[in-house]
């Protein structure tokens, strides 16, 4: 519970002692501690650590409320039950579901969406099959977003047999196929192992028919989802989820199934595609915007063609578009790709060429791309002692696996055990696996 006092402790310490609480101070003591006392607050305190990604946290959250007699309504387990979807906390997720039921509220659409979208973030279509069923026995009626929800949840895991009888079904119905129907089909094409043979074909297709309206297209934003702060490409679990709000350009929403489909290529390395995507976009008229961009340079930079990915990020930078800070860190991470002398020097002078122009990593960037450079096994580590630096003059302290990626790399070169920066990194890697410990969270 630390964590929580980190964040609330301007309110109070918590103390358990099985499962009791003791307080010897005052009633006025006791309040001046308490970061949360009746369920709005408590409701509060949810969406401040969903805010920021603190997931794991939710369930204490949740135990706190308890201890404290404090009744959740249904409100409550809403908020509860999203932030656990955008962590892809599974196991919270049905815990908070039970207690739900237990306390005699039946889970709606709603509710049930939410959970089927956090199987699909977790892969794992065979209960989000059993959520259907569940539904129907609780004669709680599937929507449009229950079936697209359930059409990418098999699709990350790339059942391609579900996924068409989901299609069926939704036809029979007399629901028409949408844009995220669509980038649904590109994605369990994508997933699916080994790949078809017509995967460009199936692709390219899938592009063109996402381009025509229809019933589900025309159909209204679930009004709750919207308020509980939950996009559709989030509920779907669209590529571009975690930048959909990012304004100047970044992601134009019609895209949707040309992001996937450029999404996949670069997952696949599969440039030819790529290739093919761009020239059916620039035939249409439409300019990539920077998502895509991010994609093409990741295809190209992991297929290993280091000149043309450089070239598509000077090109973009060249024409006077958003400079977004996210296409330095792809040119970044697809360097180093390989770890070869030419891909870590360029990865090198790209994150010196962003710092002068004031651009920063944050704690998820700088976490990404210090995995990767620890990766090097020869050369001056300079690329991952850089990033190291950068995320120390920011304060930023380096994720368990980062740290522990990097530490290990250190020890595999000649460097003196009274090293400085051995030193730093020792003493930082033995503080986290104090703190945290193995059993952080719970997955």
């Amino acid at each position: 519970m630390k964590l929580l006092q980190s964040i609330f402790g301007q309110h109070r310490s918590l103390v358990r002692v099985v499962g009791r609480r003791y307080f010897a101070a005052s009633t006025n003591e006791y309040a001046k501690r308490n970061y949360a006392n009746n369920v709005s607050e408590y409701n509060t305190v949810v969406g401040s650590i969903t805010s920021q990604r603190r997931n794991f946290l939710l369930r204490d959250v949740y135990e706190d409320m308890m201890l404290d007699g404090v009744q959740p309504t249904r409100d409550t387990f809403h908020s509860l039950i999203v932030g656990t979807m955008k962590g892809a906390r599974l196991q919270d997720a049905f815990f908070f579901k039970d207690q739900m039921k237990s306390m005699g509220l039946i889970p709606d659409v709603v509710l049930y969406n939410f959970l089927i979208s956090i199987c699909g973030k977790c892969k794992n279509s065979d209960l989000s099959i059993q959520i259907l069923e569940e539904m129907k026995k609780a004669e709680v009626k599937p929507n449009v977003q229950t079936y697209i929800c359930l059409l990418h949840a098999c699709a990350a895991a790339g059942r391609l047999d579900r996924v068409y009888a989901i299609v069926r079904d939704m036809t029979a119905a007399g629901l028409g196929l949408n844009k995220f129907c669509y980038a649904g089909l590109i994605t369990a094409h994508k997933n699916k192992a080994p790949i078809t043979n017509d995967f460009n074909t199936k692709v390219i297709e899938f592009v063109e028919r996402s381009k025509s309206w229809s019933s589900v297209e025309t159909s209204s934003p679930n009004a709750e989802n919207m308020m509980m702060g939950v996009s559709d490409e989030e509920l779907y679990n669209i590529p571009t989820a975690e930048y959909i709000n990012r304004r100047g350009g970044f992601v134009v929403r019609q895209f949707t199934a040309y992001h996937t489909a450029f999404h996949a290529c670069a997952e696949l390395r599969n440039v030819e595609l790529m290739e093919t995507l761009l020239e059916m976009l620039k035939k249409e008229g439409k300019t990539p915007d920077v998502y895509i961009v991010m994609q093409i340079m990741r295809c190209y930079l992991h297929a290993g063609d280091i000149d043309r990915g450089l070239k598509t990020f000077e090109d973009h930078m060249s024409s006077g578009k958003l400079p977004a800070i996210e296409l330095y860190v792809t040119l970044v991470e697809g360097a180093m790709v390989g770890h070869t002398p030419k891909g870590m020097q360029l990865a090198q002078n790209t994150l010196e060429n962003m710092t002068s122009r004031n651009y920063f990593l944050s704690p998820k960037m700088g976490n990404d791309l210090l995995l990767v450079a620890s990766g090097e096994k020869t050369g001056g580590y300079t690329t991952a002692n850089y990033i190291w630096d950068l995320m120390q003059a920011r304060n930023i302290t380096p994720s368990l696996p980062a740290v522990q990626a990097y530490y290990q790399g250190l020890k595999e070169r000649e460097i003196p055990e009274d090293d400085p920066r051995l030193l730093l990194v020792s003493r930082t890697y033995d503080n986290l696996r104090l703190r945290l410990g193995p059993g952080l969270g719970r997955t």
